[in-house]
């Protein structure tokens, strides 16, 4: 008879404790944070990105606990704590360009309350770069910065006529200074890992020609099965 698998939070070690099986995907996890600065992935919707984010937060977090009897745990990975800044455009009202910059300016300002801080800026880019160099002053750690689904402001309004169009035009501009800030001076030297997840492919001509140095794992094979469930597995 096999076992159903328990409703309700559950640590993963337990469950391997009780002989559940599961698939371990550390290994990449760990290729990861051995390589380069800056990282962007593409999946579609459904196909665990936002648990890739969140893996990725509690790995950074130190949290090694959570990690009991997978292959990062028992890795030579060192567990170095850093501050974690994330941001998830599914919870980011998008309906226009002023709205949307409204909402990232108040994502900011909540994120900037949760590390006891507050933040000066004319706008979305200056107040970025001043949460960035407040926290770096504050935790005297470099950040790690996860965004999840950061074009959702854009295909959200993608063939669904002319005017919805250009608002789709007016978000990536706005994105496009936003995701820019991740390349200045004053920020690049205090982040440790930065990672953009999104169901569409980027274009550095579009959306990230001011974040030009992205490592694309999208099409790499040695990231293929990073997300989803081989046929081996």
């Amino acid at each position: 008879m096999k076992k159903r698998l328990p409703i309700g939070e559950s640590n993963i070690a337990n469950l391997i404790n009780e002989g559940f099986l599961y698939v371990d995907k550390t290994y990449y996890i760990y290729k990861l944070l051995i390589s380069s600065k800056y990282h962007f992935l593409s999946r579609p919707r459904r196909f665990g990105k936002s648990l890739l984010v969140s893996t990725l937060e509690q790995v950074f977090k130190g949290n090694r606990e959570l990690f009991k009897g997978l292959w990062i745990e028992k890795s030579d990975y060192d567990w170095e704590k850093y501050v974690v800044i994330k941001f998830d455009f599914n919870t980011i009202s998008l309906d226009n360009p002023d709205i949307l910059v409204k909402a990232i300016e108040f994502n900011l300002s909540q994120k900037a309350e949760e590390f006891g801080l507050s933040i000066k800026g004319t706008g979305i880019k200056e107040q970025f770069v001043d949460l960035v160099n407040k926290v770096y002053k504050k935790y005297r750690s470099s950040i790690v910065v996860l965004i999840d689904e950061y074009d959702k402001p854009i295909i959200t309004h993608l063939g669904l006529g002319e005017d919805r169009l250009e608002i789709a035009k007016g978000n990536r501009d706005i994105l496009k200074s936003f995701y820019g800030t991740l390349k200045g001076a004053d920020v690049i030297e205090k982040l440790r890992f930065v990672l953009l997840t999104g169901v569409s492919k980027f274009s550095k001509t579009g959306v990230f020609s001011e974040l030009n140095n992205l490592f694309d794992l999208t099409m790499d094979s040695n990231y293929s099965a990073m997300l989803g469930i081989t046929d081996e597995e």
